[in-house]
């Protein structure tokens, strides 16, 4: 019986361990879950008037409308969008009645339509205040000479095109000609693979219990 002692707890421990790492992240699921409801639920909650000091712990993904003059002024930053095909973020300068410039991100245009000139006054956009996290240490520089970003860094953005460090993610642009199709906020991009996780450790708490149940059968067998 000394001989069993050791795969017995070796295999006891382990599958303990493992479940208790898949039921932690079964826990963490459900807590994601609810994140991310209340998130969407944020997102499509009824629009009020920008805040006078957006700050991005209060107010990220808040609804909001904000009229003004879009300037000729923008940046353009690469993306692809299904269904569309490859292409640039639109985001561009509003100036609003009190002189106060921050940055709207219109949606996707074409490569070929980079270049066009989408200056609109009195547009009113409906959207969400969005402070982006897509910068990495792997995130190319921009190309200023062709005013090509390949993300939407936004205090980098703000301090290129003279603006506040706001941004506001569009939803529609009422009163807006240009063709632009918005990429309106929305849950999709935040991950949330605890699923995933769970149902590794699960297995791998599987593969455990029959190895050490092997193990044991061969413990016993090389005893008889």
């Amino acid at each position: 019986m000394r001989r069993l002692i050791f795969p017995v707890l070796m295999g006891v421990l382990g599958v303990a361990v493992l479940v208790s790492l898949g039921i932690w992240q079964v826990q963490r699921l459900t807590w994601k879950e609810g994140i991310l409801a209340e998130i969407e639920a944020r997102i499509v909650a009824a629009p009020v008037e920008l805040p006078s000091q957006p700050d991005e712990g209060r107010d990220e993904y808040l609804p909001v409308t904000v009229t003004g003059d879009l300037l000729a002024e923008e940046v353009h930053v690469l993306t692809a969008a299904d269904n569309l095909g490859a292409g640039y973020r639109d985001i561009a300068v509003m100036q609003v009645s009190d002189g106060t410039r921050l940055l709207v991100d219109r949606g996707f245009i074409t490569l070929e339509d980079k270049d066009l000139d989408r200056s609109e006054a009195n547009v009113t956009v409906v959207g969400n205040l969005l402070w982006p996290d897509e910068v990495d240490n792997w995130t190319p520089e921009p190309d200023l000479n062709k005013n090509i970003w390949f993300a939407r860094d936004l205090p980098a953005m703000a301090a290129s095109l003279g603006t506040e460090p706001v941004l506001v993610v569009a939803r529609t642009q009422t009163g807006s000609t240009a063709a632009i199709t918005p990429l309106p906020i929305d849950t999709a991009g935040i991950p949330n693979d605890h699923l995933n996780y769970a149902i590794t450790w699960f297995s791998l708490a599987l593969v455990w219990a029959v190895m050490s149940g092997f193990l044991i059968v061969r413990t016993l067998r090389r005893k008889d």
